[in-house]
C-alpha cells in the first residue's frame, strides 16, 4: 500500500487515484492498451435483458396457446354425436363399423359422402394407384347435414395419430365390422347395426317388419331350480341379426336358481327368418320369452 492510501482511506482518495475491486475493466482504468468504453457495457446489458425477456414472453405465449396448436394438427374433424339419433320403438336405428386389423386405433377425422348406398368403403390409408377409382361412403341418409371433406376417419375417435383404419375386420374405419365408420357393424356410423346412424338394432315398425323362428330349442332346468319346484317365464333382450342368429342377449325379467343362465343357452340356439327393411335383411332388437314348466 502507497503511503498516499496508508493517510488516506480508498474512499477519500481523489477520482483518479481510486482502484475499484467490482468491475474494474469498467469502473477502473481498464487492462492493456484499450480505453473502457461504458456506453459498450451498458448498450450490451440492455441488449441481454431484452434477449431474456422475449424468451421469456415466448415461452409463456406458446404454453398458452397449445390447444390451439393441437387443433391445427388434428385437423377439422367435428363430434357428430349431437347428430347421433336415439334408438325407440318406432324409429329404426343402426350404425356400422370396420377397420383393417390395425393395431393402433383408428385415428380421428370427417366422413366420407352420405349415400343410400355404399361402393367402396372408406380409408383412412387410400390404396395406391387403384385399378378403378371408386368413391367411399357410408350408408347414411344424404339429407342428413355432417361434416365431410379432408382427412378421413372416425368422428368419435379421440386418436389424432398415428393415421390408422383401426382394429375392426370388412374394410372401413373403427373397432367394428361391415365397411361402415365406428364400433357396429355395417356400412353405417356408429355403435348400432345395418347401416345408418341411429346408433341401435331396428326395431319392429316403421317399415321393420319382425323376425320370424325356424327352429326352437326348449331350456333345461337347473338342478336348484328342479329341487325346489320353481318355475315361470324369463324374458330376454336379442337382437336377431341378418344372420338369423340371436347377439346381444341380456336378462329383462328373472328368475333366478340358474334359469336365467339355462334360458341364454337355449335361446343362442333359436334360428330366426330376420326382419327386414326396404326387402333388404336387417338387425332388429326384440323380446323373447323363455317358459320353464315342470308339468
Amino acid at each position: 500500500m502507497s503511503s498516499l492510501e496508508a493517510k488516506n482511506p480508498p474512499s477519500q482518495l481523489p477520482p483518479a487515484e481510486q482502484k475499484h475491486d467490482v468491475l474494474p475493466t469498467l469502473f477502473g482504468d481498464g487492462y492493456g492498451i484499450y480505453e473502457v468504453r461504458k456506453g459498450s457495457f451498458v448498450a450490451s446489458f440492455v441488449l441481454n435483458c431484452t434477449f431474456l425477456v422475449a424468451l421469456l414472453w415466448i415461452g409463456s405465449w406458446t404454453a398458452a396457446h397449445a390447444p390451439v396448436f393441437s387443433k391445427v394438427v388434428g385437423g377439422p374433424a367435428v363430434d357428430i354425436s349431437p347428430y347421433v339419433l336415439q334408438p325407440s320403438k318406432t324409429a329404426a336405428g343402426g350404425g356400422g363399423g370396420g377397420g383393417s386389423h390395425d393395431i393402433n386405433p383408428a385415428s380421428k377425422g370427417n366422413l366420407p359422402k352420405l349415400s343410400k348406398s355404399q361402393l367402396a368403403p372408406p380409408t383412412v390409408l387410400p390404396m395406391e394407384s387403384p385399378k378403378l377409382p371408386v368413391t367411399p361412403t357410408v350408408v347414411v341418409p344424404p339429407e342428413m347435414k355432417l361434416p365431410q371433406g379432408g382427412q378421413m376417419g372416425d368422428p368419435l375417435s379421440k386418436v389424432l395419430g398415428p393415421l390408422s383404419n383401426g382394429s375392426g375386420i370388412g374394410g372401413g374405419i373403427g373397432s367394428g365390422s361391415g365397411g361402415g365408420v365406428g364400433s357396429g357393424r355395417g356400412p353405417g356410423v356408429g355403435p348400432g347395426w345395418g347401416g345408418g346412424i341411429g346408433g341401435g338394432a331396428y326395431h319392429v315398425g316403421g317399415g321393420v317388419s319382425a323376425p320370424k323362428v325356424i327352429s326352437r330349442v326348449e331350456p333345461e332346468f337347473s338342478e336348484e331350480a328342479r329341487k325346489n319346484k320353481w318355475q315361470g317365464i324369463v324374458i330376454l333382450r336379442v337382437v336377431i341379426g341378418v344372420d338369423g342368429k340371436t347377439h346381444e342377449i341380456s336378462v329383462q325379467r328373472s328368475l333366478g336358481m340358474g334359469l336365467d343362465e339355462k334360458a341364454i343357452e337355449a335361446a343362442r340356439q333359436w334360428r330366426f327368418e330376420p326382419g327386414q327393411k326396404d326387402g333388404k335383411a336387417v338387425p332388429v332388437e326384440v323380446s323373447m320369452e323363455i317358459n320353464f314348466r315342470l308339468y
